[in-house]
């Protein structure tokens, strides 16, 4: 008989479908955390006291205010509430976006913005007359192969980090042997054959979609992936902090997509 699966909480920031360049953020991150119902509340009423904000609802970008360096300091530090009970896992989107030219085109190819943009565009359109289709085959070369996987790699949607992410949660979490069950904020891209795929997943015992202000795990997840994305977003653009990052570092999964 299975005994009571481990309940994980999860959020995302960054996440912007397979728009991997030209978009909002150069990151993407996935949080989960370990965190009971008491703990996750008691997180968020500390984090209120210490940052004194009238707001309803509070955000990653309260704990990123200059003036609340040190309450983000505490809460990833190692006498937060979430040390060593969470886990993020991060994509530099134009790396993956490389990477996958790379698979397609042949590691000989160049990967320059140019060439990237056009990529990511000729796999988030479906018409194949689409201006964004001949400028990239103008660049690629235009072979009946290439095509092929081009259009093979736009029904599988590869360029959202999303699924990869939540399945790599399930793999982390289930390692030692445990069920898990995700307590996932809602993400309406998530059904169909997508969620099949998680639903699949080896060690998932099941996944549940809630509003994030109604469980405050999920808004503990929020708080973490938000926070490690704009980090790791300043480290990406030369505009890194030392502490910070050393900080972020222990949460970091070694599967992440980021140096």
């Amino acid at each position: 008989m299975r005994g009571v699966p481990l309940e994980i909480a999860c959020d995302e920031s960054g996440s912007e479908g397979g728009k991997l360049i030209g978009g909002e953020t150069d990151v993407f991150a996935h949080a989960g955390v370990r965190l009971s119902l008491d703990e996750a509340a008691a997180c968020l009423v500390e984090l209120r006291r210490r940052i004194r904000s009238p707001a309803v609802e509070y955000k990653a970008n309260h704990l990123l205010r200059t003036k609340h360096r040190r309450v983000l300091e505490w809460f990833l530090g190692p006498l937060g509430p979430v040390h060593g009970r969470a886990k993020v896992y991060l994509v530099d989107k134009k790396r993956l976006l490389a990477n996958e030219l790379r698979a397609l085109a042949g590691a000989e190819i160049r990967p320059d913005d140019a060439i990237l943009a056009a990529f990511n565009d000729v796999l988030r359109t479906r018409n194949r007359r689409d201006p964004a289709a001949g400028s990239f085959f103008a660049m690629a070369g235009d072979t009946a192969e290439l095509r092929a996987k081009v259009a093979a790699a736009r029904d599988a949607e590869i360029l959202d980090p999303l699924v990869p992410a939540i399945l790599r949660a399930v793999e982390y979490w289930s390692g030692g042997g445990e069920q898990v069950l995700l307590v996932h904020d809602e993400q309406p891209s998530l059904k169909g054959d997508r969620l099949a795929r998680i639903e699949s997943a080896p060690g998932l015992a099941g996944v549940k979609f809630v509003d994030s202000r109604t469980d405050p795990r999920v808004q503990a997840a929020d708080f973490l992936a938000g926070v490690a994305r704009r980090i790791a977003e300043d480290e990406l653009n030369g505009n890194g902090d030392e502490k910070l990052a050393g900080l972020l570092a222990p949460y970091v999964d070694p599967a992440s997509l980021w140096d």
